[in-house]
């Protein structure tokens, strides 16, 4: 039997991550109430019960006390029932913008503001968060990227990755990334903008690559920085961080950042260790004004 509790924030894709376990096989129940969940994993239990992979989606409301959930999620643990909770986490100022973009109502706003109830739902599910089997953070991921994830932890049973880090180019011209954990600045390389042929392209075009990467420094830089996270991320891993955003940025986030934050991509992906990796170009498709 698997029996995997989804929750997490608002708006931080249980719905999509619940849907996508059901195409995987697991049967879904999404907001049962608490009173009946014990029985629920009793019947699922079962020797000769027919279905053995459930998925229980557990959301914070208005009208429920989340402690009486925890409290039962800790009871059936310690009858022995093999329960693994999954969090799906998303940095406060999407969620508030995602909000805001599709005028749903947060369950725990009455008259007050998104914000706080974003504010107040992070304090009511930190326990829950910290006592958590996966975490998984969709603030830059990709609906392909939550399911690669989801397949890979639930259905091809790997190895959790408790880190999970993009690497993300930007311009500086726009603003550094507000969840940006480290930022390096790449505007001591030659600016292809200069370039008469490159202007118009980016750092995902092999020309702008070539004329960044023939640099002596650009290689030195992605040495040094390589040779840095490899100490890094085993000690955030060892202090349980589990998001990590890694920001290169040049003037525009168009051509430098975007060939660096390519190139330390692929050299992670090829060594992943004990994280996952995605990668955004923030920046590239704005237009230089």
């Amino acid at each position: 039997m698997r029996f995997v509790v989804v929750t997490g924030m608002s708006g931080g894709g249980k719905t999509t991550a619940l849907k996508m376990l059901e195409d995987a096989g697991f049967y879904c129940v999404d907001n049962l109430p608490i009173s009946l969940v014990e029985k629920l994993v009793e019947l699922i239990a079962i020797p000769e019960s027919e279905i053995d992979k459930v998925a229980l989606g557990l959301d914070v409301r208005a009208d429920m006390r989340f402690e009486d959930a925890q409290k039962m999620l800790k009871q059936v643990k310690s009858k022995g029932y093999p329960i693994e909770i999954l969090f799906l986490d998303c940095d406060d100022n999407v969620l508030i913008k995602r909000y805001k973009e599709t005028r749903r109502i947060h369950p725990l706003v009455q008259d007050g503001r998104v914000e706080d109830a974003v504010h107040q739902e992070r304090r009511i599910l930190h326990d829950i968060q910290k006592n958590a089997d996966y975490v998984i953070d969709t603030t830059n991921l990709l609906t392909r990227e939550l399911k690669a994830e989801l397949d890979r932890i639930f259905v091809k049973n790997e190895e959790y990755n408790s880190l999970m880090i993009t690497v993300m180019s930007f311009g500086f011209k726009y603003g550094i990334p507000s969840d940006a954990d480290l930022v390096f600045d790449v505007r001591f390389l030659p600016n292809p903008y200069y370039i008469d042929g490159l202007r118009n392209k980016t750092g995902n075009d092999p020309e702008v690559q070539d004329f960044v990467m023939a640099c002596p420094e650009a290689e030195e830089f992605l040495d040094k920085l390589t040779d840095m996270l490899n100490f890094l991320v085993p000690n955030y891993v060892r202090e349980g961080k589990y998001r990590l955003v890694i920001c290169i940025g040049c003037t525009g986030g168009k051509h430098r950042s975007v060939t660096l934050a390519n190139a330390l991509y692929q050299r992670m992906k090829e060594h992943p260790g004990e994280c996952g990796i995605h990668l955004v170009h923030k920046d590239v498709d704005k237009k230089h004004g």
